[in-house]
């Protein structure tokens, strides 16, 4: 939604709200209160434009963008107990995450990923070598060999996931024309 506002040029009225007209403004205020009532009422169609059935529901008596934008902000950020509990949730899902035996490279790597996004969005920072190397731990055994290579080959520590993935895909890719069947 950031992203929007910022794009609309209407960020501010989300992040601050309207303020409100003064009875003996004067004739630029009025302009200028105008102006910022109608960037408010552009924040807010996007809002209820972006939002789907259930929060709408939770937000359609909003007046202003600001009213609107904090009852998302609790509805989606929750109270921090609930934030501990869910990254609490997230992190040992991700320390459990094992790569199967029938599962594919992308298929992994997006596991992985989504994962990631999912703890960033509740605080958690997370590194492209904490990825790489939990990728490279967790690969199933089929992958050994491939492992063993870059860990003697590349600095790993320094490699990007998107590297890594390029990495493993191009030998599965190489597998698959040499006659040997590593399905990735």
């Amino acid at each position: 939604m950031k992203v929007i506002f910022g794009m609309q040029d209407v960020l501010e009225s989300a992040m601050i709200g309207l303020q409100e007209l003064k009875e003996d403004a004067g004739e630029a205020q009025k302009r200028m209160f105008k102006e910022s009532k109608k960037m408010d009422c552009k924040a807010l169609f996007l809002i209820h434009q972006c939002v789907d059935p259930q929060n709408f529901a939770k937000i359609a008596s909003a007046t202003s963008t600001k009213q609107a934008w904090d009852i998302l902000a609790k509805v989606y950020a929750g109270s921090n107990r609930l934030k501990r509990v869910k990254m609490q949730t997230l992190k040992r899902q991700f320390e459990l995450l094992q790569m199967n035996e029938k599962e594919g490279i992308a298929e992994y790597l997006n596991c992985v990923q989504s994962l990631s996004n999912q703890m960033m969005a509740c605080g958690e920072t997370l590194k492209d070598q904490d990825l790489v190397v939990k990728v490279l731990r967790t690969l199933s055994s089929r992958f050994d060999y491939v492992v063993a290579a870059i860990e003697e080959s590349k600095d790993f520590t320094e490699m990007k996931l998107d590297e890594l993935q390029y990495s493993l895909e191009s030998t599965q890719e190489k597998n698959q024309r040499k006659g040997n069947r590593l399905v990735i």
